[in-house]
C-alpha cells in the first residue's frame, strides 16, 4: 500500500486582522449578519507581504516543525489561484527564498481544491520512488481579487498559507477520489487582469459576454447559491465515494478537515455525510476562506494543538472553482 507520512506542517498569518466590525466601515453589513450567514467573525489580509513570501513563511515553518532543512527538499508543490507572477511560477519562488537548490518546482491551480490535489500529487510522484521528501505548499493571496464593493462575496475571504512536509508511508492508507464539472465554471470565476495594447485589437473584446462590466474584468465573481448547491452535494459525495474505495466507514474516521468556505456549506454537507461534529475541525471563524490554504492551515494548527495523534484516520474534503471537487483519507 503506497500512502504518505506527513512529518510535519507550519503556517503563516498575515500581520491585519479585518473583523466584520472593520467592514461595517466601507459595506453596508454588520456583524451579526456576517457571522450567521458565514460563520466568520474575523479575517486575514496581507498589506506587506506578497504570496511567495507568505508561502515560503510557511515553508520554513513547516520545515522546522519536521525537523529537515530546505536541503532536505527534492521536489516542491505549490498551489495557489493567486500567483504573484504569470511566470515564474511559485514554487520556483519559494525555492530561492528558502534555498532549496535545483529541485524541481510545479504550481497546481484547482482553487480552493488545491491542497487536496497537490497532496495526491505529491503521493504519486513519492510512490514511483523518484522522490523521498517533497514540500507541499498552499498559498493564497485573495485579496487583490476581491471587489470589497461586493458585500455578499467580499466578507467571505482573507490571506494566507500553509505547508506541509512529506514523504513515503510504507503500509500505510491512503484513498482519493478527484473531480470537476467544468461546465459550471461560470458560478466562481475571476479573470487574468490583461492589459493588452497591441493596435491591431482590442483583447477584452473576446470576454466581452463574460466580462461585461469593469468588476468582472478583475475582480472575483460567485454565484452564491450555485456554489452553495455544488458544495453541498459534491462534498457529501466525494467523501461517500472515497470510503466506499477504501473500505471504510464514517466511523473509522477519527478527523474530518473540510474546506473552510462558509459555516453554512459545511454543517449541510456534514449532515448528508452524517459526521459527528467532534471530528470535525473548524477555524474559519478566525481565518475566513483562504481557498487552497484553508486545509494545510488547520492541519499545521491542529498539530500545534498535539490533536494529531499518529495512526489517526483523517479525512480532507473540498471543493473550488472550476468546478472542482475532491477528498482523500490518509493515517497520520
Amino acid at each position: 500500500m503506497n500512502g504518505i507520512t506527513i512529518l510535519g506542517a507550519g503556517s503563516y498569518t498575515p500581520s491585519l486582522a479585518v473583523t466584520n466590525e472593520m467592514m461595517t466601515e466601507f459595506i453596508d453589513t454588520s456583524d451579526e449578519w456576517i457571522s450567521s450567514r458565514t460563520g466568520i467573525k474575523s479575517r486575514y489580509m496581507s498589506p506587506d507581504k506578497a504570496n511567495y513570501e507568505m508561502a515560503a513563511k510557511a515553508a520554513k515553518a513547516a520545515l522546522e516543525n519536521a525537523g529537515k532543512t530546505a536541503k532536505d527538499i527534492d521536489f516542491i508543490i505549490v498551489s495557489t489561484c493567486s500567483p504573484d507572477f504569470f511566470y515564474p511560477n511559485m514554487a520556483c519562488l519559494v525555492q530561492k527564498q528558502i534555498g532549496a537548490e535545483g529541485c524541481p518546482c510545479i504550481d497546481i491551480n484547482s482553487a480552493c481544491t488545491g491542497f487536496i490535489n497537490s497532496l495526491d500529487i505529491a503521493r504519486n510522484y513519492l510512490a514511483t520512488g523518484d522522490y523521498k521528501t517533497i514540500l507541499v505548499v498552499s498559498s493564497e493571496r485573495l485579496s487583490p481579487q476581491i471587489d470589497f464593493n461586493d458585500r455578499g462575496s467580499c466578507i467571505l475571504f482573507g490571506d494566507g498559507a500553509g505547508a506541509v512536509v512529506v514523504e513515503y508511508g510504507e503500509n500505510k492508507p491512503y484513498y482519493s477520489i478527484l473531480g470537476a464539472e467544468g461546465d459550471m465554471f461560470e458560478a466562481l470565476f475571476c479573470k487574468a487582469n490583461y492589459k493588452p495594447n497591441f493596435p491591431k485589437f482590442d483583447g477584452n473584446e473576446i470576454f466581452k459576454e463574460l466580462c461585461d462590466t469593469p468588476e468582472k474584468q478583475c475582480y472575483l465573481q460567485m454565484d452564491g447559491k450555485a456554489v452553495y448547491k455544488f458544495a453541498v452535494d459534491a462534498m457529501a459525495s466525494a467523501v461517500d465515494k472515497v470510503l466506499n474505495k477504501s473500505g471504510l466507514t464514517i466511523e473509522d474516521i477519527d478527523l474530518v478537515i473540510p474546506h473552510q468556505a462558509n459555516i453554512r456549506i459545511i454543517q449541510s454537507a456534514l449532515k448528508k455525510m452524517k459526521v459527528d461534529d467532534d471530528k470535525v475541525f473548524i477555524n474559519l471563524q478566525d481565518h475566513g476562506n483562504t481557498s487552497s490554504a484553508c486545509i494545510p492551515v488547520a492541519l499545521s494548527e491542529l498539530m500545534a494543538q498535539g490533536r494529531l495523534k499518529r495512526g489517526m484516520k483523517v479525512c480532507l474534503v473540498g471543493f473550488g472553482a472550476g468546478l472542482t471537487y475532491g477528498a482523500c483519507i490518509f493515517e497520520y
